[in-house]
């Protein structure tokens, strides 16, 4: 079994940093990419960022490119994002997500490739 529980959501000014974090249990050595997915109502699901779980790239959706950061830790097995300048337009509940595939550029962003998801944890970010 495999769990991810997401933290650090909460409400923050614009112009503000947040950071957020995933804590992934069971059977992290599956894991070939975790990645951040945000949701807002009415909305599908997009994707945020990812990393690779087992070294190598990452993965940014054009908005937040050089605003957002994702990293790991895998002696902690915790993906982490750390979100500055953010805007109202960031609001959103935050997931996390775990595959178990290889995957490319153009993959990674898709939620059909992510085999576990976190329950989310809610950002706003107030004006």
């Amino acid at each position: 079994q495999v769990q991810l529980v997401e933290s650090g959501g909460g409400l923050v000014q614009a112009g503000g940093p947040l950071r957020l974090a995933c804590a992934a249990s069971g059977r992290t050595g599956s894991f070939y990419v975790t990645a951040w997915f945000r949701q807002v109502p009415g909305k599908e699901r997009e994707f945020v960022a990812a990393v690779s779980w087992v070294g190598g790239p990452s993965w940014y959706e054009d908005s937040v490119k050089g605003r957002f950061t994702v990293s790991r830790d895998n002696a902690k097995n915790t993906m982490y994002l750390q979100m500055s300048r953010l805007r109202p337009d960031d609001t959103a509940v935050y997931y996390c997500a775990a595959s178990t595939w290889a995957v490319n550029s153009v993959a990674v962003r898709s939620v059909r490739q992510y085999d576990y998801w976190g329950q989310g944890t809610q950002v706003t970010v107030s004006s």
